[in-house]
């Protein structure tokens, strides 16, 4: 099938496609330089660098404002930043057009979530990934688009609800939807922005169990985690990156980044990080 744009998206803002700079990390999937994003006066992310090679599991962390989402859509090619230099899969933003960059990355978020017609059969909200659309226009469709589509629902789980309308599944069927979507174009890299928010206990457990399976997938993409809460991280993460008031507190390798101290500094108070099994706990001292 054939790429369209969506008449929702927001412009390119770019010009001809132009690849980076040669000194650029051949494994790197993200790279950011001196990048700040500053809104109303106010700093969203501040003197920022970051690097996401392909074979990394990122799980980004912080309390509400601390830019944990305004990063995501930097690394969604969903918006420029104000200072510095982003790359993308090779790609500089601002000289890629966004439009041609953005199939290449797998996007699970609840903005997204809001956009999905209620009345979208699972099957259409998965299998449209690949127009980068969301609602049913004018797309044709291929058997082969189909049959990955099902691949994807029945590896998630959630094949039986093919035919159901998206607005009448459950918060966790609608998280493996949403996911299985985010795959449909065996893209580079995946971005998660909160998968967990809303899932009852039993589902948030489904969800890092699967989570932990794509982890483990050598053959997976890049992935990068958005969320709260240390009990989300999924067994398989490689890296962490932990955030306050759009700055970076710590990142790097999980296992070094995931302090008490650290975790403490993050959300302002005094916290106890334990871990058991790779799954970590934390609690107010």
């Amino acid at each position: 099938m054939a790429p369209v744009t969506d008449p929702d998206a927001e412009p390119s803002g770019a010009g001809p496609s132009t690849s980076a700079s040669d000194t650029t990390d051949a494994d790197a999937v993200v790279s950011m330089a001196g990048v700040g994003v500053r809104r109303g006066g106010a700093d969203l992310l501040a003197d920022l660098d970051w690097t996401v090679e392909l074979d990394e599991r990122w799980v980004v962390i912080g309390p509400n404002g601390a830019g944990k989402t305004t990063l995501l859509r930097l690394a969604a090619a969903e918006m420029h930043p104000t200072v510095g230099t982003v790359e993308l899969l090779g790609e500089r933003l601002g000289r890629v057009d966004v439009f041609e960059l953005r199939p290449r990355i797998g996007l699970a978020s609840a903005s997204l979530a809001g956009r999905v017609p209620p009345d979208e059969t699972a099957h259409d909200v998965v299998r449209s990934a690949g127009y980068g659309v969301l609602g049913s226009w004018r797309e044709r469709y291929d058997p082969e688009d189909d049959a990955r589509a099902a691949a994807l629902m029945e590896m998630m789980g959630v094949l039986g609800l093919a035919r159901r309308a998206y607005g009448t599944l459950s918060t966790g069927e609608r998280q493996r939807v949403l996911l299985s979507r985010a795959l449909m174009t065996d893209p580079e890299m995946l971005l998660l922005d909160e998968p967990a928010a809303g899932l009852d206990l039993g589902a948030r457990e489904d969800l890092v169990a699967l989570l932990s399976e794509l982890a483990a997938d050598p053959d997976g993409p890049a992935t990068v985690m958005v969320t709260h809460h240390v009990e989300e991280i999924p067994p398989g993460a490689s890296h962490a990156m932990l955030m306050r008031e759009g700055r970076v507190v710590a990142q790097g390798l999980l296992d070094d980044v995931m302090t008490s101290e650290n975790l403490s500094a993050t959300f302002g108070q005094p916290l106890e990080l334990t871990s058991r099994r790779r799954r970590f706990t934390a609690f107010r001292r």
